[in-house]
């Protein structure tokens, strides 16, 4: 970690090669990013323990994100869709239209890793914004802790099910800790007429307290699940 102001800070995640399916000497072995963090009460101002997580699913699995449109809604720090951008994709970073200082956050990301012309946008859940709208159909869609406030589950739905009604078979990659028993996004899922696959964390080298040289996701209890519609094949 190194100092770059009174209140902020970097932070380095390094990224390397497991056992995953498909390693070929075409694929990088090994990758760090820089995240700039931020000191501030927005929550999207640093890494939280979802976000290593999910940047881990999307390293293991960076044959199949090579080449594919990506969009990470709340992305705060950005660090999935970094994995994602220096992995090959075409990436899409956006969060809230009314935070521009996370929006911010996320072009020093881009900046800090040497990734230009990754588009940073405003995208408030639940909003039909003209962002929302004009966006090209996206093959994947990051999110991380995003089920964080129960009162925001149905925004966050219902803006990932208008991005699958323009490509039914993108898919909704979410992780998100277990804060309550009691929490459960299953019946929305089934208004929207969408559909979950959890994925274990040992199934892309996630089971471990300690990821990408880094002191997260700690003791925290996190899961990874795959959201598809309903008519995804």
């Amino acid at each position: 970690m190194s100092e770059t102001g009174p209140h902020s800070t970097v932070k380095r995640y390094r990224f390397e090669a497991g056992r995953e399916e498909g390693a070929g000497d075409l694929l990088p072995s090994e990758l760090l990013v820089l995240i700039p963090e931020v000191l501030d009460p927005q929550y999207g101002m640093y890494v939280w323990p979802c976000a290593v997580v999910l940047a881990q699913y999307v390293w293991f699995h960076r044959r199949l994100v090579c080449g594919k449109r990506i969009l990470e809604i709340g992305a705060g720090v950005s660090l999935p869709g970094i994995v994602a951008a220096k992995c090959g994709a075409e990436i899409i970073l956006s969060d809230n239209a009314e935070f521009p200082q996370c929006l911010d956050n996320c072009r020093r990301s881009c900046q800090m890793n040497n990734l230009s012309g990754v588009h940073v946008m405003g995208l408030t859940w639940g909003q039909m914004s003209p962002n929302l709208l004009t966006l090209p159909p996206v093959d994947i869609i990051l999110a991380s802790d995003v089920f964080f406030e129960p009162e925001d589950f149905e925004d966050v739905i219902s803006t990932v099910k208008y991005l699958m009604e323009e490509n039914p078979h993108a898919q909704f990659w979410t992780t998100y800790q277990v804060r309550s028993a009691d929490w459960s996004i299953e019946g929305l899922l089934c208004k929207w007429e969408m559909k979950s696959i959890f994925v274990p964390l040992e199934f892309f080298d996630a089971n471990n307290e300690h990821l990408a040289g880094s002191s997260l996701p700690g003791r925290h209890t996190i899961e990874m699940i795959v959201i598809t519609t309903n008519k995804a094949t």
